[in-house]
């Protein structure tokens, strides 16, 4: 993996990652931000919402945006700038959430590209859109 410098990126460009949402993950993630919210980790109170069982944080799909950010597109060396997120859809324990940005504006002055971000589940449906902008390597 590498990271890419602006002149390397294509409006249109994609990259993704896919990663199955476990009781663990869901469990690191409300220790490492001190968000218990007993809808992520109490069954007996998640069945009586309208969820009728826990659900993800949803930061923890966003997260996932993170990820792709940091890893694939625009890469190593990148920094996050701003994300602009909608939560369309709850996130369950066994869901399969594929990740994915696409670039839609380069900004070569400021060296920041902005794109299209979702998660979607195992069924298509999609659970996150929003945009983020994010700052590749320098050249």
């Amino acid at each position: 993996m590498k990271g890419f410098v602006i002149s390397e990126i294509e409006i249109g460009q994609k990259a993704s990652i896919t990663q199955e949402i476990t009781e663990g993950n869901i469990l690191i993630f409300a220790g490492a931000t001190g968000d218990l919210n007993p809808v992520h980790i109490n069954e007996d109170f998640a069945e009586k919402t309208k969820f009728k069982t826990r659900i993800a944080h949803g930061m923890l799909s966003v997260s996932l945006i993170a990820a792709v950010l940091g890893r694939k597109l625009p890469g190593e060396g990148s920094v996050y700038v701003s994300q602009d997120v909608k939560f369309k859809a709850p996130v369950f324990i066994g869901d399969i959430i594929t990740a994915e940005v696409k670039v839609i504006a380069k900004d070569i002055e400021r060296n920041r590209i902005t794109l299209n971000t979702t998660c979607m589940n195992q069924s298509g449906q999609i659970v996150i859109e929003g945009q983020a902008v994010s700052m590749p390597i320098k050249q």
